[in-house]
């Protein structure tokens, strides 16, 4: 696994060895995130990413059950459609003695219920003979932990670690430890109910004896800490009554969204589950995590997209990452964290890599993208909902990311935001395509000096547009003048220097001598989202976007094939990402390009109906979509993913052209569109200020009627044709 990630700028993720083939099962509470086989077991396998980790340190690292010392046959799978519960269904194999069959495969039913609940994992295995005669069998658990950074899990060797300490052993527990070079003690306690016959440094031994139709359970608890603290551990059942009632209470503030097409309503209740899997309590409110199992941690990027991608059905969440954002936003100039004063975060790491500084994220800010994109949300935010009481408080933030933007951002005040590598050690390319090899001329040669990516103009504009009206609300006027000035100026200078005719697209970059990087990528279709791309320029655009080269019917490529270094196995050079495509779908429906952007839903959705769990993964491989073949995944992506959960949500919103008018509160349709495989499509729940709506909109024939079901409160409905 070497080659998986390297500390000298590589900081995306390369295969040795793949995951594709390897199905597994995830649960995620807040700072503890599991990953199992189909079994229920932790393994070193694929590209070892299994485990359970907590605050980016694997704590267990072996996790087996053995009867008899063989695995059992597998039944079913499967994670609940809330993903709070892993539900596995076993039977035992054909056991032999001195050479004679004494129990049948299929006699006794093996059901293994997992979850996290607190950061500690609970797990309840009932044990069922259903035959007509008495068995007796050995059950056999194995644990290690082997104290892994993720970055180490991902590829990264360390010169030193420190010390794994012996095993303390109990009747009914272990506990596993181990001293850090940060002189932190981290420890995982497995405790058993009932204790088991004998126990020893690394497995713990149970035998059973069943009657006909009898039934006997284990509970095995694991407890994870790097302080001195001690967690109290619950039965089983109330860690899942925990789990259930907090599960109901975040969907009920969910707008509820339910189609004619099943397999799509399969797609969509996927989709919010593991956008709520994600999400973490902080003590500044919530937050969507970006990525199980290589970025379960706050990234500013992804917070701010997926935060926009789910805006129109959970605007809490928006509110918890605008307000995330804002407390952890630069305030000095730190070189080695590519920190300077206003400039919004890239990320966040725990662990003892990130204590050490053997990695620079522990709170790193080496992305150019996040901090207009900071001020995109909270403008979007204030259209959504009318929350002028947040809007107050962030005005300051936003206030210091402005400013940001026009001078530390500007490195060569040319009016156009670049980025250039301050950090020895940090992120090269800071664009949210973020590998090495992702921005360069059309030969296929590196850029230069301070960078000017398409897309962050685009966003540098529309948030230069959205501090214009929040400033005149504010009560600044002249301010709010000044930025439709600096925004209307901005807009044609792009132009200028970004649109190649003779490619019919923006250049993916201006590289440091202001020489623009002729490349088709995805990036240009950003401008669309942003409302950058001038109006007579954006039919040739979408039509580049759709064309062979760039669409491969599942989705929108990252770079159009025919590039000098497209690879469609790649991670930013061919493959496709669904965030990227419904950023690019709702600019589409902006510009009045419905039928076009229900062609990219469509391309996601027939994805979507593919793979496992109907789960989007973080991206996936850009080949041309083949006869009667499903699209071929990247191996180690991450699944699920915070923004590739998101992308559905966006995508509906955009062929539904539906936006939304703090001022009456006002929800409005713009010449509405549902693809032919959706006849219906009911919207449950939608709040705004004043009250609430249930709407159903039904397909026809080139339009869409939108018809009242319910409504509460002050609320009006506009559509427009």
């Amino acid at each position: 696994m070497k080659d998986v990630i390297q500390i000298d700028d590589y900081w995306y993720i390369k295969a040795g060895s793949s995951r594709a083939d390897l199905q597994t099962r995830v649960l995620k509470n807040n700072e503890s995130f599991a990953i199992f086989d189909r079994f229920g077991d932790i393994h070193r396998i694929g590209v070892g990413e299994q485990g359970l980790f907590y605050e980016g340190t694997r704590h267990l690292s072996h996790f087996e059950m053995l009867i008899n010392q063989r695995q059992p046959m597998l039944l079913n799978s499967s994670t609940s459609h809330d993903n709070i519960q892993l539900a596995i269904d076993l039977t035992t194999a054909d056991m032999y003695e001195d050479g004679q069959l004494y129990m049948g495969k299929g006699k006794v039913h093996i059901f293994r219920s997992k979850l996290l609940w607190n950061d500690q994992y609970y797990e309840q295995i009932r044990f069922t003979n259903y035959d007509t005669q008495n068995y007796s069998f050995h059950i056999g658990f194995t644990v290690d932990s082997d104290y892994v950074d993720i970055f180490e899990v991902r590829g990264m060797e360390r010169k030193k670690r420190g010390d794994k300490q012996a095993t303390e052993v109990y009747a009914n527990r272990m506990r596993l430890s181990y001293k850090g070079l940060d002189r932190r003690m981290y420890q995982t306690v497995v405790e058993f109910d009932p204790p088991p016959a004998r126990i020893s440094d690394n497995q713990a031994y149970y035998s059973i004896s069943l009657d006909p139709q009898e039934s006997k359970e284990i509970q095995i608890t694991v407890s994870c800490t790097n302080r001195q603290e001690t967690k109290n551990i619950l039965p089983f059942a109330t860690a899942y009554t925990h789990c259930r009632e907090k599960s109901i209470n975040t969907r009920t503030t969910f707008v509820d969204i339910f189609t004619s097409n099943e397999q799509l309503n399969d797609w969509l209740v996927r989709s919010a589950a593991d956008l709520r899997l994600l999400i973490s309590d902080t003590e500044h409110g919530l937050y969507p995590y970006a990525g199980i199992p290589w970025f379960s941690t706050p990234f500013g990027r992804d917070g701010i997209i997926t935060a926009l991608q789910s805006l129109w059905i959970y605007p809490d969440l928006s509110r918890g990452v605008l307000q995330f954002l804002a407390h952890h936003q630069a305030t000095e100039c730190l070189p080695e964290s590519d920190a300077e004063p206003g400039k919004i975060l890239h990320e966040i790491r725990q662990g003892e890599m990130a204590a050490l500084q053997e990695i620079p994220f522990a709170k790193y800010y080496g992305s150019v993208d996040s901090t207009p994109l900071f001020i995109v949300l909270a403008g979007r935010y204030f259209e959504r909902t009318g929350d002028l009481a947040t809007v107050k408080r962030l005005w300051p933030n936003l206030l210091a990311a402005l400013d940001w933007i026009d001078k530390s951002g500007d490195l060569d005040n040319d009016g156009f935001v670049e980025y250039e590598r301050k950090s020895t050690s940090g992120i090269l390319q800071q664009g949210w395509k973020d590998s090495d090899d992702s921005v360069y001329h059309a030969d296929g040669s590196n850029v230069s000096g301070p960078v000017a990516l398409c897309e962050v103009q685009g966003y540098v504009y529309e948030a230069k547009l959205q501090m214009s009206k929040l400033a005149g609300i504010l009560g600044h006027p002249d301010m709010s003048i000044q930025l439709d000035a600096e925004a209307a100026a901005l807009k044609d200078a792009f132009h200028e220097h970004f649109w190649l005719e003779d490619l019919q697209t923006y250049a993916i970059a201006l590289d440091g001598e202001k020489k623009p990087c002729k490349v088709r990528s995805s990036n240009a279709g950003h401008t669309l989202y942003s409302n950058i791309a001038r109006e007579d320029t954006a039919q040739a655009l979408v039509q580049t976007l759709l064309s062979p080269k760039s669409f491969s019917d599942w989705g929108i490529r990252t770079i159009a094939a025919g590039e000098a270094r497209y690879n469609p196995m790649s991670y930013h050079n061919g493959s496709v990402w669904p965030h990227d495509n419904s950023l690019i779908a709702m600019g589409m429906a902006q510009y009045g390009f419905m039928t076009e952007a229900s062609i990219v839903l469509t391309g996601l959705f027939n994805t979507a109906i593919e793979v496992d769990l109907h789960r989007l993964p973080e991206l996936f491989c850009g080949f041309h979509k083949r006869p009667e073949q499903a699209p071929t995944l990247y191996p180690v992506a991450c699944n699920p993913q915070a923004w590739a959960s998101g992308a559905v949500f966006m995508m509906l919103q955009a062929t539904l052209g539906l936006t939304f008018s703090h001022q009456k509160p006002e929800i409005r349709f713009t010449r509405p569109f549902l693809p032919d495989y959706i006849d219906s499509l009911r919207i449950l729940n939608l709040k705004t200020s004043n009250g609430e709506v249930d709407l159903e909109i039904r397909r026809n024939f080139h339009e869409a009627g939108v018809h009242v079901v319910r409504k509460a409160g002050d609320v009006e409905l506009a559509i427009l044709m």
